[in-house]
């Protein structure tokens, strides 16, 4: 255990003004709270004690055992970082009802808003550039610490206070080992005490999948998986997790896959700022799995550097795809000054304070009772609902399922129930 996983504060409800409800992910709920000692802005992700409680007694139950592991691996992943582009673990919570832990609010939104509030729906090539370039600095970060994003997507990508991004949403995340496919040695390793942006309280959205405006960003745009989870450190991973028009070639395919599959969905990231659109939706799920296995991306208009990159980044052979390194040293980004993108003043889009933001919003503060029983009857009533699928699942565990049926259509496909996660 370093340093940083060891000094995580224990949180306390009484200590926390409970300002409003942001929005759910899969596993959670996430409520902005004010810090009343220091007044501090926090998004705080809950979850139902004896649901996990239950679940995880339930071993016979693989999916969901492997699902509620991550609730203690993102916590762990969050403990270790220490980067302005990350956020920070501010505390953990439990009480005799509900665990969570809480990181940084950002007031800013994500990407997936701020591309669509442009007239056109798309983002200018200077803008994608900054947005881009900080991208590759978490993900170098990232891939340096061993650790494989996986669910790259406009909405994991928010607005802090001071413009600069933050990149959210780690319960998909895995471990393998940094021997795999690239070793990354961050050039920018900056710590959260040293960057001058770096703030007290340094301003974090909520690890839910995002959704539209400031308000509803909580709300998911996109199907999101369940987990199969790795418990140690491997040289690939065979998980079939993330979004689906995000996902790479190779883990449909049930190949293997490490650090290059978030270089695949950088390149689909890239594409929707340019275009408004990601390369490969289909009208349904089977159809954008085919597309991503068989079609190339329409880069429609002029050669340019950034269709260049994209093209680059969405290749089908991970083997073949540029690598973090080479992506650096791009003609896209000639001229930058990788050491000095985070002393940047004046990103592009300064977003309202957090104060302002609650200000505006005119939140009320939700009473701690409260707060504990509307998270007893969200999950409480899901849990029956998911029991009676289960049931259901039991009882034709010896029929095709659906997606099976689907599943086989694909050339090299699996067939094993850890592909079967959306």
């Amino acid at each position: 255990m370093n340093d940083l996983e060891s000094i995580v504060p224990i949180l306390n409800l009484d200590d926390l003004k409970i300002i409003s409800a942001l929005g759910r992910g899969a596993k959670g709920l996430v409520f902005l709270v004010k810090e009343k000692q220091h007044g501090e802005m926090w998004g705080l992700k809950v979850i139902l004690r004896d649901l996990i409680e239950k679940r995880n007694k339930d071993v016979s139950d693989h999916v969901h055992a492997n699902e509620y592991k991550r609730v203690s691996f993102e916590q762990k992943v969050l403990s270790r970082f220490s980067h302005p582009l990350l956020p920070s673990l501010r505390g953990v919570l439990a009480t005799r009802k509900i665990v969570g832990y809480a990181i940084d609010f950002c007031p800013g939104g994500n990407l997936h808003q701020l591309r669509k509030q442009q007239s056109e729906r798309m983002l200018s090539v200077d803008i994608i550039r900054f947005y881009a370039a900080e991208l590759v600095l978490a993900l170098e970060y990232l891939h340096s610490l061993g650790i494989v994003y996986r669910d790259l997507k406009p909405e994991n990508i928010l607005i802090q206070e001071n413009g600069h991004i933050m990149l959210v949403d780690f319960d998909l995340s895995t471990e393998i080992s940094s021997s795999c496919g690239q070793n990354v040695t961050p050039s920018n390793s900056i710590s959260t005490k040293s960057h001058p942006y770096r703030r007290k309280s340094y301003c974090f959205n909520c690890f839910c999948n995002s959704g539209r405006t400031t308000a509803d960003s909580y709300s998911p745009k996109h199907n999101t998986s369940l987990v199969a989870p790795e418990s140690d450190p491997t040289e690939k991973s065979n998980s079939f997790v993330g979004t689906e028009e995000y996902i790479p070639p190779e883990m449909i395919q049930a190949h293997g896959h490490d650090f290059a599959v978030d270089l695949w969905s950088f390149g689909v990231v890239l594409y929707e700022m340019l275009y408004g659109v990601t390369p490969f939706k289909g009208s349904n799920r089977k159809e954008t799995f085919f597309r991503i296995l068989s079609t190339a991306p329409d880069l429609v208009g002029e050669a340019t550097p950034l269709r260049d990159l994209i093209r680059k980044l969405l290749v089908k052979d991970p083997t073949e795809r540029i690598k973090l390194g080479e992506i650096k040293g791009h003609e896209f980004f000639m001229g930058i000054d990788w050491n000095m993108i985070l002393e940047m003043s004046r990103p592009p889009y300064i977003p309202p304070t957090s104060h302002e933001f609650v200000v505006k919003e005119g939140k009320e503060e939700i009473l701690k009772t409260d707060l504990e029983s509307f998270v007893e009857r969200i999950f409480r009533g899901e849990d029956e609902v998911e029991n009676k699928k289960n049931d259901q699942k039991n009882s034709d565990k010896n029929q095709l399922t659906e997606k099976q049926m689907w599943v086989k259509g694909l050339d090299n496909s699996p067939e094993t129930n850890d592909f079967i996660v959306f």
